[in-house]
């Protein structure tokens, strides 16, 4: 079983350690519904660092994308924009739900699932192969999202500084970096936030900051049932790879313009 970086900092917080695609992850740390109210009413963090960040380089990248997501890469204009997609295959069916970004001409990373990890990284790397793509799987990132009302305010002072003035003016679905410091404002608790993906090594020092900023650490059962009130859907229980984005309400997810496009699905 796997840890994250921040095991150590689950254990010493009181988190009720579990197993949960091959990772060891807090439940909660003592009161799933009271981690829920925190993030409604207030500001919670998780770690997500089990999800897998995947980077794509070279010149024909968005081409690659362009074959490989059913949403169109071809709609992110701007470094920072992030879009969500799914990945099919070539029945229709879902391999995995996941989030894109561009981060400049021939550069974008993916955030996928965990529990799909191998899948995903062998479905690419078969797609990949007529392209002129460097694919990387980055092993030496965690990732930490927080979530609520007062996430992005009482998180301020825990930014590098150099991105907290940016930070404050990003839009929804937008990302900012510097270096490996990568902050966008995505989630999935149906809250304001951010997700932040920062080297391995800088993410117990973090999480420590952002819990003396007065954000509750949350595990496993709250992102669970906040994305179900959020009406927010979940690989391997609303979908499959025998079930289409079109049989989940996810319809939107599929860009059928420009029809030349001829991807996966």
């Amino acid at each position: 079983m796997r840890k994250t970086v921040l095991n150590e900092s689950h254990q010493r917080l009181g988190g009720h350690m579990v197993e949960f695609a091959g990772w060891e992850l807090p439940l909660h740390y003592g009161s799933q519904l009271e981690e829920h109210r925190r993030v409604r009413a207030d500001a919670g963090m998780f770690d997500v660092s089990h999800m897998t960040v995947i980077d794509f380089q070279g010149d024909a990248a968005k081409a690659l994308l362009e074959v490989l997501l059913a949403n169109d890469v071809g709609k992110l204009k701007q470094p920072g924009q992030a879009l969500y997609s799914c990945m099919l295959n070539p029945t229709g069916g879902v391999i995995d739900d996941l989030i894109v970004y561009y981060l400049a001409p021939g550069r974008f990373r993916l955030v996928t699932n965990a529990d799909t990890r191998e899948k995903d990284l062998a479905w690419v790397s078969r797609q990949s192969g007529a392209f002129a793509v460097a694919v990387q799987a980055r092993e030496d990132l965690a990732i930490i999202a927080v979530q609520g009302p007062h996430a992005r305010r009482k998180s301020d002072a825990c930014l590098p500084e150099e991105l907290r003035e940016p930070a404050r003016t990003l839009a929804p679905f937008q990302a900012v970096w510097r270096g490996e410091c990568f902050l966008s404002r995505t989630g999935y608790t149906g809250e304001d936030g951010y997700e932040i993906i920062l080297p391995a090594t800088a993410a117990p020092a973090l999480w420590q900051c952002l819990y003396q900023a007065g954000i509750a650490p949350c595990g496993l059962g709250a992102r669970d049932t906040l994305r179900l009130e959020a009406g927010m859907r979940l690989y391997g229980t609303d979908m499959d790879e025998s079930i289409s984005p079109l049989e989940v309400g996810l319809a939107h997810t599929v860009a059928w313009e420009p029809s030349e496009r001829n991807f996966i699905g």
